[in-house]
């Protein structure tokens, strides 16, 4: 033997080879053909043709399990015929087949311009020849070596070493007569020679139910739910009325002995629900695999991998599908911000910073104990692009609320001086975040107009809802967590010092068309020991439910889009938990039914009236009648539509009743009261107030006319002009 035959030799059984492809398998030499084979779990009886017929003399090579044969022809597609355990099996060989990538992907996967990604990196059922199968490719360009681990082959990392396409640094195998539903890993030998923990595939497209951590084998999701782009494009409008119920699909109803029911079960019980509280969208907390249920799903790890904690993407897809068919608009949380570090996701993927940023100043999260995606190079922008395009093409969902958009931007975020490095201008933006999150908008914008990407955004960041092809970030709404911020810190006050904060409640107008904004009370304001948004309310127990409910009445009448987190539309009153389900039984109490009534009412005439919606983006669709009057800490304003109909909205925010309180208006005529959070049927007083009212002179407020009429105590009062 010789010393270069010693080397593969030993480089194959200690499955240090870079590239096993060059050796075994069939390869030509001269006028003959060898064919190699390396099982060491098993010993290699024979070669046979396509037919079973035998192929040639095959001998042991090394004691370890590397055989071969030298052939007279071509073996074309041989089987091999193994013992193991006392049985004879016939098997294909992988390292018979051609390479998995062509030239033009390997291409673009170098660049990082690939925007299908998920066709081509992670598991795919293929078949060559005649053979059907998995493929398998994955991005580990500083790796000496990679090889497909996992049920099928014992977890050995000898058995299918991966072939290296060297352009992009991609691995990939075939593995021929695969079962779907096995589980594999990746197993890594680093740059430095060390082998690194078992990594599942950053594609993966299904992930076993944690606290397993493998990938399943499985293609991405084949047949999408149905989908209507005109629809789409109509509900998620920037004039549209547009109502959000976050949910988190784990706790929002559970089952028996508290287990979270799956996506169907869901199904069955959230859909009617929406229909019934007029909600036009769902949006979902993250879905994407993750390991620990305590975050949220907010750091995943399984990007392009719906959950199986609730059951298969086909279930997913099913109550998406669902979804739409009611006319219910679909966003899921997004998370490209940060990762977890867990060994056997993308922290070191290849035993180098891959993924993340070699220095902790740039690529760890001190607050979340999480790594940072280094956006500035291209092969890990397009990982994170490519995801979200799976996620809008293949599953169908209709928009993307990205969280921690302002951690993305900025270098300093939650960072001490000298724990962060200056941009190249010596600034604070972190100008690849910003250039990565411009580029992907616009890649959705063209590929699925009309999807709803909304950011999670918390400061004054300019551009944010501006289009990326004009210097923007390019999302189409933007979270409003200032309005969020006054108005609670407004509502937690007693009435009797409401008005010292009156401004907290008007603030939100200086700056509401500054973006296009969505309302946020979201799970974020009732974990964490901040109690429940009823808990938030003071007062004795009647005046926390009619602060809650004149509060919600506030939310639906200001500019803005709409989105409030589960329970809060009925009152849950303790803190929420992610591991039990939101407290139903409550709905047997008046009080609370009567909230839950008032959001669903809220939401009818929110989508009733288009002029509590249709300009919530421009500021002719918003007048002040009274903005000062702190002393009685009343608000008057009105909402108007294109067609110039108008809401007139009045908003008592103390248990004081406000008799023959006189508002100015335009418009002569009758008005009617449409909305009245004080009434019987909510929980409240019933104050006697009029349900019609005509004008009178003398004007008031600058204005020709004026409405006297008495106000409830702690109520929102919604009246439009009465059809003549």
């Amino acid at each position: 033997m010789t010393p270069e035959n010693a080397q593969w030799l030993r480089d194959i059984v200690e499955a240090r080879h870079p590239n096993p492809f060059r050796v075994l398998g069939p390869h030509r030499s001269g006028n003959t053909w060898t064919v190699t084979v390396f099982r060491p779990d098993a010993r290699v009886r024979r070669l046979l043709a396509e037919d079973g017929q035998p192929l040639g003399v095959i001998s042991l090579l090394h004691p370890d399990g590397v055989y071969q044969s030298v052939l007279e022809d071509d073996p074309g597609a041989y089987q091999i015929e193994i013992e193991r355990d006392g049985d004879l099996l016939i098997e294909q060989d992988p390292y018979r087949f051609p390479t998995v990538l062509g030239e033009l992907d390997e291409y673009l996967l170098a660049e990082g311009r690939h925007q299908e990604l998920w066709t081509r990196l992670g598991c795919h059922p293929r078949t060559m020849g005649a053979r059907e199968g998995f493929a398998f490719c994955v991005w580990a360009p500083n790796a000496r070596r990679v090889s497909l681990v996992g049920d099928f082959n014992g977890w050995d990392g000898r058995r299918h070493a991966m072939r290296r396409r060297l352009g992009g640094g991609v691995w990939e195998i075939f593995i021929p007569d695969l079962a779907e539903g096995s589980l594999y890993k990746y197993e890594i030998l680093g740059c430095h020679g060390a082998l690194l923990p078992l990594k599942a595939d950053p594609l993966s497209f299904e992930m076993q139910a944690p606290p397993g951590t493998a990938s399943v084998v499985r293609g991405p999701l084949v047949t999408p739910p149905a989908d209507d782009p005109a629809a789409r494009v109509s509900r998620n409008a920037v004039d549209a009325p547009i109502s959000i119920y976050e949910v988190h699909l784990g706790s929002w109803r559970r089952g028996g002995n508290n287990e979270p029911l799956d996506y169907d079960i869901i199904g069955d019980l959230l859909v009617p629900y929406l229909v019934e509280m007029a909600f036009t969208h769902v949006e979902f907390m993250p879905v994407s695999e993750h390991p620990f249920a305590g975050s949220w799903g907010y750091q995943p790890i399984g990007l392009f991998a719906p959950t199986r904690r609730l059951g298969t993407p086909e279930q997913f897809a099913r109550l998406v599908e669902r979804l739409h068919e009611a006319g219910i608009g679909v966003i899921v949380d997004w998370v490209p911000a940060h990762f977890p570090s867990d060994a056997y996701g993308l922290q070191r993927f290849d035993g180098t910073a891959l993924y993340e940023h070699e220095d902790p100043r740039l690529g760890f999260h001190q607050d979340w104990n999480t790594l940072i995606y280094n956006f500035g190079r291209s092969e890990v922008a397009n990982f994170l692009s490519a995801s979200a395009l799976y996620w809008l093409e293949r599953f169908k969902v209709d928009g993307l609320r990205v969280d921690a958009v302002a951690s993305m931007l900025y270098l300093d975020y939650s960072r001490n001086p000298g724990e962060w490095i200056p941009n190249r201008f010596g600034g604070n933006e972190n100008l690849d975040a910003a250039e990565f999150i411009r580029s992907t908008n616009m890649q959705i914008s063209e590929r699925i107009p009309g999807s709803a990407m909304i950011a999670e955004e918390s400061t004054a960041w300019p551009g944010v809802c501006k289009a990326a092809e004009e210097g923007g970030l390019g999302f189409q709404f933007k979270w409003n967590m200032g309005w969020m911020h006054d108005t609670l810190a407004y509502m937690v006050e007693d009435p009797i010092h409401r008005r010292h904060h009156h401004h907290k409640m008007t603030f939100g107008l200086v700056y509401a068309w500054s973006e296009r904004f969505v309302l946020p009370i979201s799970h974020d304001e009732v974990v964490h020991g901040k109690g429940s948004l009823l808990g938030k309310m003071p007062g004795d127990r009647w005046q926390k439910f009619a602060n809650l409910r004149a509060y919600l009445g506030f939310m639906w009448a200001h500019p803005g889009k709409k989105l409030i987190f589960m329970g809060c539309e009925f009152g849950q009153e303790r803190e929420w938990n992610h591991d039990q389900s939101l407290d139903w039984h409550l709905l047997d109490d008046p009080a609370h039914d009567g909230v839950q009534r008032w959001v669903r009412d809220l939401n009818r005439l929110y989508r009733t009236y288009p002029a509590l919606h249709q300009l919530d983006a421009e500021t002719s669709g918003f007048e002040w009648v009274e903005a000062n009057d702190h002393e009685a800490s009343v608000f008057s304003f009105l909402r108007k539509a294109r067609d110039g109909s108008t809401v007139l909205v009045i908003a008592n925010m103390t248990p004081v009743v406000r008799e023959a309180y006189r508002v100015g208006v335009s418009q002569p005529g009758t008005w009617e009261l449409v909305a009245n959070s004080d009434a019987e049927q909510y929980g409240g007083s019933a104050c006697p107030t009029s349900q019609t009212v005509g004008t009178a002179e003398p004007g008031w407020h600058f204005r020709e006319y004026s409405i006297r009429l008495t106000i409830p105590p702690l109520s929102v009062l919604f009246l439009a002009p009465k059809a003549s």
